[in-house]
């Protein structure tokens, strides 16, 4: 345990650091965040420092490359998938700054890399035999075989676009992967798994805490795509790659309900033309305009989020 605790230590100081360096950077090249029109409550943030995810997966993947023992495969094509969310996300970023509008990539391009990377995903998991899956509160395992390839595409682009939906307020998207990443680290340890997975869930949780004093309302960067698709990356590699995919719903049901929200809103608001179940989706933003503070939206994320990861850790003991 001592060793996973120092790399989210080594992670935090690394993060702490490229925040420091990067924040001014990006003040001197204007890569302010452009905000939507329709959330009135977000006017007074336009012009603040975006693609901040930039420096906390810097030092996440930095605080993991010191502290792995051997550069396995799994863990290799873990950290090429993080760093190519994190690319796409940066180019969106880039996109939305010189067309001065919130509008980077097209949905179809962003889709299209989503499906190739989870397919190839699921494609490695078949060929290198993880294709047994864990039952949260059941301590058994199901070897799903072939279907593991169309599992992991959608476990990929579900996960990706509920982590990019989640991040709409100050420190929201890191007080739920804080603890989701914690969780999914410490249950890889108790089933027996790769510790250097484990490893790079404790670099993330470590940079993560450290980016939170510059993302906590009212937030002196936002981590932008750039963060948010790399997390996302991230944690559909680490729970699909260690057999821990049927956690995600439960351990990220934040994650999730932002996604259903959404959904709900849109079939609503067609079904019954214009009318609204939310005031606005995703449901964070409900809460918003019920005049919820921001910090107050995610501590309650975060306390929800945690709760169930330690319900799982408990039912993975006992």
């Amino acid at each position: 345990m001592k060793t996973y605790l120092l790399t989210a230590l080594v992670a935090f100081a690394f993060s702490l650091l490229f925040c420091t360096v990067l924040i001014p950077v990006l003040r001197r090249l204007k890569a302010g965040q452009n905000i939507l029109v329709y959330v009135k409550e977000h006017k007074s943030k336009s012009g603040t420092p975006t693609m901040g995810g930039i420096a906390f997966i810097a030092a996440a993947i930095v605080s993991a490359v010191i502290f792995i023992p051997k550069a396995e495969q799994t863990l290799v094509l873990t950290l090429v998938i993080g760093l190519s969310y994190m690319a796409v996300g940066l180019l969106d970023d880039f996109l939305k700054r010189r067309h001065k509008e919130n509008l980077g990539l097209r949905a179809w391009q962003k889709f299209a890399f989503q499906a190739c990377i989870a397919v190839l995903a699921g494609v490695y998991c078949y060929r290198a035999d993880l294709t047994k899956l864990y039952l949260p509160f059941f301590n058994g395992a199901w070897n799903v075989g072939g279907f593991i390839i169309p599992l992991a595409a959608f476990v990929f682009i579900a996960t990706v676009n509920a982590v990019n939906l989640t991040d709409g307020l100050d420190g929201l998207a890191s007080s739920v992967s804080i603890p989701f990443f914690a969780v999914v680290g410490i249950l890889i340890l108790l089933e027996g798994g790769s510790t250097s997975m484990s490893i790079v869930c404790f670099s993330l949780v470590g940079a993560l805490l450290a980016y939170l004093i510059f993302n906590v309302s009212s937030a002196s960067v936002f981590m932008g795509d750039t963060g948010s698709l790399a997390l996302g990356g991230f944690a559909a590699c680490l729970c699909i790659f260690t057999g821990n995919a049927l956690y995600i719903p439960i351990i990220g049901l934040m994650f999730v309900i932002s996604v259903i929200s959404v959904l709900i809103q849109v079939i609503y608001y067609k079904a019954t033309g214009g009318k609204r179940v939310f005031l606005m989706a995703p449901l964070h933003h409900h809460f918003q305009e019920k005049g919820y503070s921001e910090s107050k939206i995610s501590y309650a994320y975060f306390i929800i989020t945690l709760l169930l990861g330690v319900l799982c850790i408990l039912a993975a003991l006992y």
